[in-house]
This record gives structure tokens, C-alpha cells and sequence, in this order.
């Protein structure tokens, strides 16, 4: 009796004993961001953060949350790269521009996005899509650099007394959709460089001072449905293939050493252009 009584104390003391609990791996906080898009300006986000799902559940905790961060501050630094080198484009125009009514007095290059620039529209990614300086009472000359912005789709500085050529960088421009540089004084030809603008559907060059032939280039931009070069000083012959089938004879009028219509084998490329 005195045997089992001892059992059942020792067996009663031994449930007091408290319990070991299980020690769990810390839980890092950025460890937790892993299914959220944290570098919506990296286009192999939705792979990272694939790669990171998996690899956060394994128990290296700490080497994944480090591997995050890094992740974090090289998406930051790339978007911070993109942005300034988009502001410094678009500074550079503004330094060889003219402003007499101070519209460029928000491009302050200390920013580190122009996004938050007045005349500026970006997309969803702060790349900058719109630069809109119509009637600014603007002078001066364009840049090359504006050939970086390669997201731009509408270029909007018409109406000004902007002088000087227009940049054969202008080609670089792959996204551009509309390009408005009437009612200016440019001068020189149209750079061929242009033909490289596959989504363009405006281009209006009307009323300036440019010389030289229609590039034939242009031909081949199957997106144009407008284009005037009326008011200018061009010359040879109007294109008739590809676009300039359906742009109307009166968008090319006011150009004395322009001659009409190409007749293909007939009449010379080079006509009045000596």
C-alpha cells in the first residue's frame, strides 16, 4: 500500500513539471512582405517574389530577410537611377530654353523624380510619358537628350520660337505617338531618323523654317494618319506610298521649292533641291 501511495505522489509531482516549450525560429517582419509587389518599376517582380516565397519558408530565416532587403534597396536605387536620368533629360532642355514666364520653375533637378514637375505626366512606373509645352512663349533650341526618354508618347511644344534643328535623337523615341513642334522657327531638314517611329500617328511640322526633301523613310510608319509640313521650305516631291496614300495635298502647301506628287519612274527624287 505504502509502494502505491509513493507511485501516485511521484507520478502527481512529476505532472506539476512544467512544460519545455519549443523554441520557434524569430519571425522576420520583412520576411511577411514576401507576396507583396515591393519594386512595381522591376519587370521581373512577379519572379522575384515567386523565388522569395519559396525561399522564406525554408528555416534560414535570417539569410532570406537579408536577401529581401537587398532585393528592396537595389529596386529603389534602380528606379531613383531611372528617374534622375530622365530629369536630367529633361533639364537640359530646360537650360536651353528661354522661359520669360517662368513655366519651367518647378524642374528643379535636387528633385529625385520629374514626375512631380508641372507640364510632366508619367505612368504608373514614373516614367515620364508626356511633356506638354504648347503656346509657352518658350526660345531656344531642343535637345538630344530628350532622345532618352524612352517611354515618351506625346511631345507637345508648339506655338513657341523655338529655333534651330530638329535632333536626329528624335528617333530614338520608340514609344512617341505624337509629335507637335508647329508654329516654331526650326530650321534644317527632317531628320530621316524619325522613319524609326513605329507608333507615331501625328506629326505636325507645319509652319517653320524647314529645308530639304520629305524622307522617304517615313514611308514606312504604318501608325501615321497625320502629318503636315504645310508653311515650310521643303523641296523635291510629295511621297505617294505607305501613309502619304490618304494625307491630304494641303498638309504640304505653302512650300515654293516642293514639288507635287511622285510619279514613281517618272519624276526625279531630287527635283528643286540643288
Amino acid at each position: 500500500m505504502r509502494t502505491l501511495k509513493t507511485n501516485i505522489i511521484l507520478e502527481a509531482r512529476a505532472s506539476e513539471q512544467p512544460l519545455v516549450k519549443k523554441k520557434t525560429p524569430p519571425v522576420c517582419f520583412f520576411c511577411t512582405l514576401g507576396s507583396i509587389s515591393l519594386t512595381p518599376n522591376i519587370n521581373s517582380t512577379s519572379t522575384q517574389t515567386l523565388f522569395l516565397n519559396q525561399f522564406v519558408d525554408q528555416p534560414h530565416h535570417t539569410m532570406a530577410c537579408a536577401l529581401i532587403i537587398l532585393l528592396v534597396a537595389a529596386s529603389a536605387f534602380t528606379s531613383t537611377v531611372i528617374a534622375n536620368s530622365e530629369g536630367d533629360a529633361l533639364y537640359a532642355l530646360r537650360r536651353s530654353l528661354n522661359d520669360p514666364d517662368n513655366v519651367l520653375q518647378s524642374w528643379d533637378p535636387n528633385l529625385v523624380s520629374p514626375c512631380t514637375w508641372f507640364h510632366i505626366t508619367c505612368n504608373q512606373d514614373n516614367r515620364v510619358t508626356r511633356v506638354d509645352l504648347g503656346n509657352s512663349k518658350l526660345s531656344g533650341h531642343l535637345v538630344p537628350e530628350l532622345g532618352k526618354l524612352e517611354y515618351l508618347q506625346y511631345l507637345e511644344l508648339y506655338k513657341n520660337t523655338i529655333q534651330g534643328p530638329i535632333p536626329a535623337e528624335f528617333g530614338h523615341l520608340k514609344n512617341l505617338i505624337s509629335l507637335d513642334l508647329y508654329n516654331n522657327n526650326i530650321t534644317g531638314n527632317i531628320p530621316p531618323t524619325l522613319g524609326k517611329l513605329k507608333s507615331l500617328v501625328f506629326l505636325r511640322l507645319n509652319d517653320n523654317r524647314l529645308t530639304g526633301r520629305i524622307p522617304r523613310e517615313l514611308t514606312g510608319i504604318s501608325s501615321l494618319k497625320v502629318m503636315d509640313v504645310s508653311n515650310n521650305d521643303l523641296c523635291g516631291t510629295i511621297p505617294t506610298t505607305g501613309p502619304f496614300e490618304h494625307i491630304p495635298l494641303n498638309n504640304f502647301e505653302n512650300n515654293p521649292r516642293l514639288e507635287g506628287p511622285e510619279l514613281l519612274g517618272l519624276a526625279s527624287y531630287d527635283t528643286n533641291c540643288s
